[in-house]
């Protein structure tokens, strides 16, 4: 049972990640690519190691798992805020039909 739906899980983890990757070459500019990055690949990355740890239990390879799933929860938002504050600093470009620009907002 534990493997049916350890498969279950990496099959939607690999479903996240390929609509993930799909974003970062079908979006517009840097920020709804950080977007697609962020969010999609982070579930589905998540997804495929809780689905790898329904696999193999509480063995050296699941507890790693775990801990690579708190890791990447912990780490990928705050790089990906980073990474999007940078860019804005830098002065790259919002899409020409981006609806607002918050960080332009707080210099006011």
């Amino acid at each position: 049972m534990n493997e049916t739906i350890g498969m279950f899980f990496i099959v939607i983890g690999l479903v996240f990640d390929f609509f993930g990757c799909l974003g970062l070459i079908r979006l517009p500019d840097v920020y709804n690519r950080l977007q697609a990055a962020t969010k999609c690949v982070t579930m589905g990355t998540c997804g495929i190691l809780f689905g790898l740890f329904l696999f193999k239990g509480f063995s050296a390879a699941g507890i790693k798992a775990i801990l690579c799933i708190l890791f990447l929860i912990l780490t990928a938002p705050v790089s990906a805020h980073a990474l999007a504050r940078g860019a804005h600093k830098s002065g790259v470009k919002l899409w020409k039909k981006s609806v607002c620009d918050k960080y332009e907002e707080d210099k006011k």
